[in-house]
């Protein structure tokens, strides 16, 4: 018999260690040579590193959330061979270096260090014990209810089905006892089919904050500390929008995309930015610098299985309505399907967040830092407004924003608002 001791390998690109945030194997497991091992993320990318070996597991290095360093211990796998020391060393070499390259590692997925990035996430193992099944109610194999008559009255006056009441008494008899239970823990009306009520949930399942939720715990309290947010809130009259976009849908070719209320507010966006310099920008406040960007780079939040990402759509300010349309489809769907490359997740100047039908009526979306503002984009809806006098049915949208009130001033914030505003409402001045 032989160990084949693996150690994590230098992944590249400066990275001296890694985050272990979930274990394809365990010990005893056997595996095949490139058989998915482990899943490692670092500060630029998750990737899954394959066995260099076949055989069995024998030992594991480091739990789901632990840090590892390049050149440490991740696992040994019994080989069930000799193994020489080219070949990873034997038991006795755990702390000495490899003397051959392992496996290659895949390409990395890469991850911003300053937007929401994709990564699998483990799904939380509950450690405490689950609640015990409800036990069907103890009666005799008759079916009938065994009770006194003050216990049946007693159930009659509070519209209680004895038929549901577990009895604790001989032959599964109900007592006052169990029938005071019953009706404390929420009882059950008479005629209806029996409910357990009796069992309180009282477990408690810690999850372990790792991978993606760690990073984004970490770029949420980077924000919320270091900036101090102002919100404003707008609603948007969007009928004349709504007409356009079922107009250019019903006209488009096979080619182009269905376009929805985004590319829209995007191109008007990317038009009125040179306008408010001060809000799509980077704000450097280490050095004290604020960094006015004229390109109009687009961060779309997009929420996934895997967690949040923020693809960008770069030089929206270049564009039309179909490659908007088009390259926000094209950066969202590598963020959903794991293949986002580095450049696609990095760059943004400012940041959109919708939640489509869940959008409601008002949130105080978290500034992506380094940005300086946010914008967020409610579900459209029919109400009732007031136009020239009158009362009439219109399509509404609800706008979110949030700023840097460091480089931001509230007048600056809204009059960005306010002028995104007139666009959509007059969406011919988005192509003018």
């Amino acid at each position: 018999m032989g160990n084949f001791v693996f150690k994590l390998p230098d992944i590249g690109e400066g990275v001296v260690e890694g985050e272990v945030v979930q274990w394809h194997v365990s010990v005893g497991d056997s595996v095949s040579e490139d058989d998915p091992l482990v899943d490692v993320m670092t500060d630029k990318a998750t990737v899954t590193i394959p066995s260099p070996e076949s055989g069995v597991i024998s030992s594991l290095s480091g739990g789901v959330g632990d840090m590892i360093a390049v050149g440490t211990t991740l696992l040994e796998i019994d080989t069930g061979g000799e193994v020489s020391a080219s070949e990873g060393g034997g038991s006795d070499d755990v702390d000495k270096p490899a003397e051959t390259t392992p496996a290659p590692v895949p390409a990395p997925v890469p991850i911003a260090a300053a937007d929401p990035v994709p990564t699998p996430v483990p799904d939380p193992v509950p450690t405490a014990a689950a609640a015990p099944a409800p036990k069907a109610p103890s009666q005799p194999a008759t079916g009938r209810v065994l009770a006194s008559p003050a216990v049946r009255k007693r159930a009659r006056e509070n519209d209680v089905d004895l038929s549901a009441v577990r009895g604790s008494g001989p032959a599964g008899r109900i007592r006052h006892a169990d029938l005071d239970a019953f009706i404390a823990a929420g009882g059950a009306i008479s005629g209806a089919p029996p409910i357990a009520y009796s069992v309180k949930r009282t477990e408690v399942t810690p999850v372990k904050v790792v991978g993606l939720r760690r990073k984004i715990s970490e770029q949420m309290s980077l924000a919320k500390s270091r900036i101090p947010h102002f919100s404003y809130f707008e609603e948007v009259d969007i009928t004349e929008l709504e007409s356009l976009r079922q107009i250019l849908n019903s006209t488009k070719d096979e080619t182009q995309p269905k376009l929805t209320y985004l590319p829209f507010i995007m191109l008007a966006l990317g038009k009125i930015m040179p306008e408010h310099p001060e809000c799509n920008a980077h704000f450097d406040d280490e050095g004290g610098v604020v960094l006015r960007q004229g390109a109009v780079n687009l961060g779309i939040a997009t929420q996934t299985e895997r967690g949040l990402y923020v693809p960008v759509v770069k030089h929206v300010e270049a564009m039309d309505i179909w490659n908007a349309a088009s390259e926000m489809q094209r950066v969202s769907g590598s963020a959903r399907d794991g293949t986002a490359s580095l450049d696609e997740l990095t760059g943004s100047t400012f940041t959109i967040t919708s939640l489509g039908r869940e959008g409601g009526l008002g949130a105080t979306p978290i500034i992506n830092h380094p940005e300086v503002s946010i914008l967020g984009v409610h579900k459209a809806r029919e109400m009732p407004v007031v136009k020239d006098g009158k009362i009439v049915i219109r399509r509404v949208m609800n706008l979110s924003s949030a700023f840097d009130h460091r480089v931001v001033d509230g007048a600056d914030g809204a009059s960005l608002i306010q002028h995104l505003k007139r666009m959509l409402e007059t969406p011919a001045l988005i192509f003018m």
